[in-house]
């Protein structure tokens, strides 16, 4: 199969995620990231360790935790447990635990950005890592954590009376430890992943105010802006949701220009979404072919492979860098959409992106995935330093083996045949 392939052999048609060995093959990345993760995460003072690309603690002495790190654990240890792997309800309690007692700010209500072994090390209070407390707490209540309902409560509070916006269906970004305003800026990327967030409360609470919430966001991100800008997603804004174009703040969180990783990120949350609201939202399906489809005409190096991480507005390459987690979120959109659109795009480019995963970003010799390649796709660490988390990976191993109906958790509980068997 070529680049300018088009259409599948009739003889190699079959789709991927239905044939046994590539279902064997997804398990067994996902236990590898579980094997790399799992132990060498954990932090005996409570949270999580960050690893490097040994698989070893960074700072071991003092590891500060960001929040969106510690809930990340929390959501990938169970979705561990949910499919049935030993040990993953411990590391779901302790990560709970250190969100409970450390990241909360029991005085001005919240969770705090970072914590280290002595205390705040960040107090402000952002979008971003309030959508990870809402995403760790609906799957932790799916395993029956006992804090789960807790947390669930006191971060949907936080979201509805702290930030969010009613008049125009989004959050606010950001504010200082006692909720003072630190900035006017708006980012579409805390937007994004509370919409991932909002899906998964509404499946773990039946409760469809967050449904109705989620819409909004991909209302404002998607139709309104990133359809009229070709299905490109705008990254920056100003506080009346005006696109700013020559914004630069961190390259990590909040990069210039546009990031093609995000367009496939709402192209699967987009299907979610639409799926999750009853098919009733018809633009949604077409957007997020549209979403996939230009990232890979804009964003796919064609010459070595791989997602640019970032493009100016012009559709050139700024960040030539190519980071392990667009591709990750590509082959769960390709996954996504493969099960609605029998059209072999699809399929073809899910084939495509688990080759260049396997052959260049998956770390055979040491575990994990490579955080960074160079645009010759070369490992190195400029943006990011050892190997992050679990998180992009782990789902775009397990999305393909579940039914394409909603978010991952709620789709292994959908499946699991088990208990029904034996009742």
């Amino acid at each position: 199969m070529t680049d300018a392939s088009t259409t599948l052999p009739k003889t190699n048609s079959s789709p991927w995620p239905s044939r046994p060995f590539h279902r064997q093959y997804l398990m067994r990345q996902a236990n590898n990231l579980f094997d790399f993760f799992a132990a060498p995460s954990l932090n005996p003072k409570g949270g999580f360790f960050e690893l490097d690309d040994d698989g070893k603690a960074l700072n071991p002495a003092n590891a500060v935790r960001q929040v969106h790190g510690t809930t990340r654990m929390v959501h990938c240890f169970a979705i561990g447990s949910l499919i049935g792997r030993p040990g993953s309800d411990e590391m779901v309690d302790h990560g709970m635990h250190y969100l409970w007692n450390k990241h909360r700010d029991t005085r001005h209500g919240g969770y705090v950005w970072g914590v280290d072994d002595h205390g705040v090390t960040d107090g402000s209070k952002q979008a971003y890592g309030h959508a990870f407390v809402l995403l760790a707490a609906s799957s932790a209540k799916l395993v029956g954590h006992p804090l789960a309902d807790k947390v669930l409560a006191d971060v949907t509070e936080v979201i509805e009376h702290r930030f969010w916006d009613d008049t125009v269906g989004a959050v606010r970004e950001e504010f200082g430890n006692d909720w003072s305003q630190i900035t006017s800026y708006r980012g579409q990327n805390s937007n994004m992943h509370l919409t991932e967030a909002l899906m998964a409360a509404y499946e773990a609470t039946g409760e469809k105010a967050y449904l109705s919430k989620a819409e909004r966001i991909a209302e404002l991100i998607i139709a309104k802006h990133a359809v009229p800008l070709g299905y490109r997603v705008a990254e920056h804004f100003d506080e009346n949701w005006v696109l700013d174009k020559e914004y630069v703040g961190s390259e990590m969180f909040r990069p210039s220009g546009t990031t093609p990783g995000h367009w496939l990120e709402w192209a699967r949350l987009l299907m979610q979404l639409w799926i999750l609201g009853d098919k009733r939202l018809s633009w949604m399906p077409d957007a997020a072919r549209n979403l996939f489809r230009q990232s890979i005409e804009l964003g796919w190096d064609a010459q070595h492979g791989g997602f640019f991480y970032t493009l100016d507005w012009d559709n050139k390459p700024v960040l030539r860098e190519k980071l392990w987690w667009p591709v990750s979120e590509a082959i769960g959109a390709a996954a996504f959409l493969s099960a609605y659109d029998r059209e072999d795009y699809f399929q073809i480019w899910y084939r495509k992106l688990w080759d260049y995963a396997e052959n260049h970003v998956i770390d055979h010799e040491r575990g994990g995935w490579l955080s960074e390649l160079s645009e010759d796709l070369k490992p190195k660490s400029r943006l990011f330093t050892g190997k992050p988390d679990i998180y992009h990976a782990l789902q775009a191993c397990l999305i393909p083996l579940y039914p394409a109906t909603g978010s991952l958790t709620a789709a292994i509980i959908s499946t699991d045949h088990t208990v029904k068997q034996y009742q």
